[in-house]
């Protein structure tokens, strides 16, 4: 069974391309562009991993992060915030990401992330 991976992004470039690099790296992608719906799909297909962008509109991904850190069921599973502002770090650290990658990313970078923490 293929480790499965949700990206959780408002720009559709990013969330196309970054779900076919993970696919072509093996993963099973679930990609979401509405951050209205991402809690309950999180729940839904329970993914191995978390990949989302901190600033959307609807709700921000560190709300996202911190609602789903207090249920149990979640809190091993690793969320890492993908995005391109650089005061997004200290924000993504504070509300229970595990690691943080800066837009635009390196591929190898990014892979590198995501193995470290679904295998450490």
């Amino acid at each position: 069974m293929a480790i499965k991976i949700m990206i959780c992004d408002d720009e559709m470039d990013i969330l196309d391309v970054t779900g076919m690099i993970l696919e072509d790296a093996g993963y099973e992608v679930i990609a979401v562009s509405d951050s209205l719906k991402a809690e309950e799909v999180f729940k839904n297909e329970m993914p191995d991993l978390l990949l989302i962008d901190l600033w959307m509109p609807g709700i921000s991904g560190d709300k996202i992060i911190a609602s789903l850190k207090t249920n149990n069921d979640f809190e091993n599973v690793p969320m890492i915030v993908l995005s391109a502002s650089d005061t997004a770090r200290q924000i993504a650290m504070g509300c229970g990401a595990v690691d943080f990658i800066a837009k635009p990313y390196d591929i190898d970078n990014l892979l590198g992330v995501l193995n470290n923490h679904l295998h450490n």
